[in-house]
This record gives structure tokens, sequence and C-alpha cells, in this order.
């Protein structure tokens, strides 16, 4: 596949591929529920987690939370009520009204979905370090070209970034497929009908420290053949503009920084997937 794209595009993809593995600071403290390994949170939050979670256990090596009394719902609504507490002390922000799921740890969460631990708001997952998961759909439109959005000033996270034809995070207890659909449908105003084809490319996870604390989200790539001619229109206010790049073009845009560092990395994932060639001659 490689000897079919521009050599500048595949000077640029593996280190698009690495903005996914960026190493992490010494020190974080691993977050634990009954012993399950949960996430990573910076050391300097100890005293502010302790005065708001007195049963949670701190030590040196850690921070321990006994829920093995409590059911789904009942963990949901006590971390829930430490994440507004600490909301508000203004060390939550951007808060969404949405809930994220939080999974039992599995050997490669890029291939399986663990059972959820509990439900937490999505705003909340950085700060204590939990896996998230996202979709992201690379939008082809015929010529071997792709279309991309350039996120709102307004969004909390990479504003005026360029980024996929469409992506979101995924909602707890959403099925993939439908988050991608949705996110088509509000992010590019992709209809129904077209949204249909949209067809699994594997998934990859990115990690890295954000100021609101650890991202940790496994991105499930999608692929979406679109007709000649069509021209997205965004739903939620969440883009500025769509672009549609050629594949020369892409390279320069990727090698700027122009990208968020999730999208760059999709765009890379993608075009290397075994189905690319089929993807560009759609």
């Amino acid at each position: 596949m490689s000897a079919l794209l521009p050599p500048s595009l595949v000077a640029v993809l593996p280190r698009c591929l690495q903005l996914t593995r960026q190493p992490l600071p010494a020190g974080l403290l691993p977050l634990r529920m009954n012993g399950l390994p949960l996430g990573q949170v910076h050391p300097m939050r100890r005293a502010a987690l302790g005065e708001v979670w007195p049963e949670l256990r701190i030590r040196d090596d850690g921070l321990d939370w006994d829920a093995e009394a409590l059911d789904v719902e009942a963990r949901s609504a006590r971390i829930e009520a430490v994440a507004l507490a600490l909301r508000a002390r203004g060390a939550i922000t951007g808060w969404r009204g949405e809930r994220y799921a939080c999974e039992h740890p599995v050997d490669d969460p890029c291939t399986a979905r663990g059972e959820p631990l509990f439900r937490l708001e999505r705003a909340a997952f950085r700060f204590f370090g939990l896996m998230s998961r996202a979709v992201h759909v690379n939008g082809f439109l015929p010529g071997a070209r792709l279309v991309c959005g350039r996120r709102a000033m307004t969004k909390a996270t990479d504003p005026g970034r360029l980024d996929n034809l469409a992506a979101g995070g995924l909602t707890a207890d959403e099925d993939l497929v439908a988050c991608a659909r949705r996110e088509l449908m509000e992010e590019a105003g992709v209809p129904a009908a077209f949204g249909a084809g949209v067809q699994p490319r594997g998934a990859l996870r990115s990690t890295r420290m954000e100021a609101e604390g650890l991202h940790d989200e496994v991105l499930h790539v999608f692929s979406l053949a679109l007709p000649a001619g069509f021209t997205p229109r965004n739903r939620d206010g969440e883009v500025s503009e769509f672009l549609t790049l050629d594949l020369e073009t892409l390279a320069q845009r990727l090698t700027g920084g122009e990208f968020s560092h999730d999208a760059a990395a999709v765009c890379a994932f993608g075009l290397q997937h075994a189905q690319a060639l089929a993807d560009l001659r759609a």
C-alpha cells in the first residue's frame, strides 16, 4: 500500500502514529477498585481526593477504593458524587452531562470490551486517568481525497485543529457503529442512508498527559465512502469548516501539525490498513 501513497505522506505516517504513544511522567498514582487497576492520578491531586473521598485509601503506591459491597449503580453514584465535589472546587472543568463507562480491564481493549464497572461523567475521566473510548471516521471522496473537519474554536479540547470527518466519545452503553452513524449525522450532516455504509477499520490506543489529567482512550477507526459531490454540513456547532484534501495536501497538513493528535493518528492508521486501497478507490 505504501508504494501507492506519495512519499511525503509515507514519511509522515509513522510520526502521526507515535503521537498516540507519548511518554508519561513518573510518579503517577495507580487508581485501583477492589484491586483492579483502573486509572492513574497525578500525585498533586492526593490532597483534594482526601477531602472529598474519605473512604479512599491513599498510599504511597497508589489509591485504593473498596467497592466490593456496591453494585454498578451504587459505584456510579458514589464516584459521581466525588466528581461533583471536585467540580465544585474547580478541579474538574468542562462538565458535559454525558457519561462514559469505566470497564473491567481486559488484555487488549482494542479488540475486546470489558463489562462496565461504573458510569461516570466524561469530564471526570482524565482527572482519574480512566480509559475511555471514541469513534473516528475517515471520510473518502472519489479521487483519493479525504474530507476533514476543523474543530470549532469553542471546543474544550483542540479548538481550531483539523479533525477527521466525524469523531466523538462513546457514551455508556452505546454501540460503536451506532455511535459512528450518530456522529456522522451530527457533525457532518451525513444522511442515515449514507452513514449505513460505514466500515470498521480496527482500533488503536492513545495515551498522553493533558492539563486535565491522563488522556487514555481507545480510538475505534471507521471508514466511509462518500458519493461524488457530497457536501458535509455541521449540525451541532462543533465544526467550523470542512476541507477536502488530496493525499499531497494531507501530507502537508499532517507534517505541519495542523491536526489534533488523535485525528492525525487515525488518518495514519486508516491509510495503513489492509483495506486502505479499497477506501481510496471508493
